[in-house]
């Protein structure tokens, strides 16, 4: 379990049926094949980012399916792997839109641990298989955590980057919320939109208007 405050929400969705069959679809294929994140890591983002200290939630899709990259963080890779493409251009963007310093490492747990809620809509991959464990019952899961975080009445920021994550546009309801939608970060799509679109920045700005103290963007070590 995850101790913290998204324990209530973990425990009912845990005993949902769908939940038992999509925990025999993850084991059965851990059994088989590679599957990335390791078991430790699956609730990773729930495990570092809380639900009272959410400030913003930035939507991926899968986890990295190659060795080695996956750590249970959307769009994050572990310290000494190379940057994959979508990630480096959300540095090029953030030193863009904010100055802060493109780091050497795309390890992004300093977001999370300052309130950066990095889902992915689907927790787990087969290595080398984009997408092989989309439908299986994930993305009921983590709705039930974006709706969870919807419940709140103190203002989250949304980043939805790209059609998979803009799906995702009708769970936020609750208006003291901020929404930002544009392209994804992909090479295929950052031109058309994602580039300028100053996603850091205006997250913040949304953030300070609700009195709400910003995030530090900068990937410096926390103490």
């Amino acid at each position: 379990m995850v101790p913290n405050d998204w324990d209530a929400i973990i425990e009912h969705e845990t005993a949902q049926s769908y939940y038992s069959e999509l925990r025999d679809f993850v084991d059965t294929e851990r059994r088989a094949h590679r599957v990335y994140p390791p078991l430790e890591d699956e609730l990773a983002a729930l495990r570092i980012t809380s639900r009272a200290g959410t400030k913003v939630v930035i939507l991926g899709q899968d986890p990295y399916h190659g060795d080695g990259q996956a750590h249970g963080l959307s769009f994050s890779v572990r310290d000494g792997v190379r940057m994959p493409p979508s990630l480096r251009n959300i540095m090029n963007e953030l030193h863009d839109d904010t100055g802060v310093d493109i780091p050497p490492s795309g390890n992004l747990t300093e977001w999370a641990r300052r309130g950066v809620l990095l889902l992915n809509t689907t927790l787990t991959v087969r290595e080398g298989a984009a997408g092989s464990h989309q439908g299986k019952g994930w993305e009921r899961f983590t709705d039930a955590i974006i709706s969870s975080v919807n419940e709140k009445n103190e203002r989250t920021v949304f980043v939805l980057w790209g059609n998979h994550a803009r799906r995702k546009r009708p769970l936020i309801t609750n208006p003291v919320h901020s929404v930002l939608e544009s392209a994804h970060p992909s090479p295929l799509s950052a031109r058309n939109g994602f580039f300028g679109s100053r996603p850091f920045s205006r997250a913040n700005a949304a953030l300070i208007d609700a009195g709400i103290e910003p995030v530090d963007w900068s990937l410096t070590p926390s103490d």
